[in-house]
């Protein structure tokens, strides 16, 4: 029988990446990396080139089965050259951190072309300061943000001087595209491989009559727990709506020193504190726009990492969600952050990350020509969420790409289904670091996400008694005069103070 080489073939979750892709809404991640100093070009493209072997799936092409009777599978690219994947950018005049700001969301916002693996990095060169920047692309379909940070370790090192890579065993020359019979055949093979076992699946729960209806209850619950995603609409909003594919990027960044303050002080996690944060930006900016935000919850889901130990290392995903109501309404950051705290802690009680995983894989058996259209096919008008907000921890030591320190690492996340705004967050060297990806068209004044979320921050520092951190702060463009934080209760130090940012 003929068996899939190295577990090739994508798994239905990493196919929806691949079938719900549109021209306007790309599905691919990646981060915005600041540097210290001016990376050579050509020996940034040969430390790379002697990393890739580490990353074999680097190197590999996605590629469809005739008449989609299975998932599409990857194959090693006879035409690979780095070249085609590293491209050189000179930041245009002004080149202040606005320009770059604009550069980022021009080149991020393109689909990844599938006539090659699918990844790409741009290093942005003629930054102020004598910085670099390196923009990386990487689509969803190959991994998720926790094996991305995986991939940032295994392509940058914790030393300014590493060792040199060691030579690969052979080299690389695969042999040429498999034909399109051959994948319909392999496919085959493996539908039949998958049928066997589906069966010896079911004879086995035969067995065991009590575990089998144990586990049916469990699904039933599980699946009952997620009815109100389904029949409770999210409110409207400015932001959810078609999506143009531009792009815009705003960032910023906070000490994780102080984010941990925070939270000692008012309880929860360091995840809740940050939802607290972007919680206080988005009522801001519904604010701006007219919107009532008393009493208002927006539906925020924030994606849950359930990768098993044994599965670390791995590319693809292996991820589950949670669907948090975001109290934008709470004025007072201290009864916000409580609400926050209160909802997640619920939410992990009910383990509604299992229970939306349990739905996820009722699609595993679904037909694979059904799940390609439908993905295909029309959006159905989002009700179901307002935003998506992700936050991976990152390595809290400092990394180096051919010796030159990275500064500042911001995630970047796509935007799909009428979702303009996406937040990633992500830690790295004592920073927590915050990046908006938004549609331009759709939220045409994304600086303001900047502004709205330092304000956010300074307001819940000041509420929770924090004093700032006696730490050098990442300087990645000119300070921003912010108002004074909203008096709270528990003000008990003064917000007026300029927080450095990058737009």
């Amino acid at each position: 029988m003929v068996q899939d080489k190295f577990g090739r073939r994508l798994t239905v979750q990493d196919s929806a990446f691949v079938y719900f892709e549109r021209d306007e809404a790309p599905m691919h991640l990646g981060s915005l990396g600041i540097y210290e100093g001016r990376i050579p070009f050509q020996r940034f493209v040969d430390h790379l080139n002697g990393r890739i072997r580490l990353i074999p799936r680097y190197r590999q092409r996605l590629m469809f089965v005739p008449l989609n009777i299975a998932f599409p599978t990857w194959e090693d690219d006879p035409e690979f050259d780095i070249l085609d994947h590293i491209h050189r950018v000179s930041l245009p005049p002004p080149g202040d951190d606005d320009q770059l700001a604009r550069l980022a969301g021009e080149l991020w916002a393109p689909p990844l072309s599938r006539t090659k693996p699918l990844w790409e990095l741009f290093l942005i060169e003629d930054l102020p300061g004598d910085r670099t920047a390196l923009l990386a692309k990487v689509h969803h379909c190959m991994i998720d943000g926790v094996s991305g940070i995986e991939l940032l370790m295994a392509a940058l090192d914790i030393s300014p001087e590493p060792s040199p890579p060691q030579p690969e065993d052979s080299p690389f020359a695969p042999g040429p595209i498999s034909s399109g019979g051959t994948r319909l055949v392999d496919a085959l093979f493996h539908q039949v491989d998958q049928a066997i076992k589906t069966v010896a699946d079911f004879q086995q729960s035969l067995l065991s009559p009590r575990k089998r209806l144990g586990r049916s209850t469990e699904t039933f619950r599980d699946l009952a727990q997620l009815a109100p995603l389904f029949t409770n609409s999210v409110p409207e909003t400015p932001f959810n709506a078609p999506l143009s594919g531009r792009r815009s990027i705003v960032w910023s960044e906070m000490s994780f020193d102080e984010i941990r303050s925070i939270r000692r002080a008012l309880g929860g996690t360091v995840n809740d504190v940050a939802l607290t944060i972007v919680s206080g930006a988005l009522q801001r900016y519904l604010e701006l726009h007219g919107q009532s935000t008393d009493g208002l919850d927006l539906r925020v889901m924030t994606p849950v990492n359930i990768r098993r130990e044994d599965e670390k290392g791995k590319l693809g995903n292996r991820i589950s969600a949670m669907f948090v109501p975001l109290p934008v309404g709470i004025s007072d950051p201290v009864e916000r952050a409580k609400i926050v705290r209160e909802r997640v802690e619920a939410l992990k009680e009910a383990n509604q990350a299992r229970a939306v995983d349990t739905l996820l894989r009722m699609f595993d058996i679904a037909p694979v020509p059904l799940i390609a259209t439908v993905g295909s096919g029309p959006w159905a008008g989002n009700t179901l969420l307002n935003l998506v907000c992700t936050n991976v921890p990152g390595p809290m030591i400092p990394l180096y790409c051919v010796g030159h320190r990275l500064q500042a690492h911001y995630p970047l996340v796509p935007l799909t289904w009428e979702l303009g705004i996406a937040v990633g967050i992500t830690s790295y060297d004592q920073t927590l670091y915050f990046a908006f990806t938004v549609d331009s068209k759709v939220v045409p004044d994304a600086k303001r996400f900047k502004e709205f979320l330092d304000q956010s921050f300074l307001e819940l520092r000041t509420a929770a008694g924090v004093t700032p951190a006696d730490l050098p702060v990442v300087i990645s463009g000119p300070a921003i005069e912010l108002p004074p934080a909203r008096e709270t209760p528990r003000a008990r130090a003064s917000a007026d103070v300029q927080w450095p940012g990058a737009i």
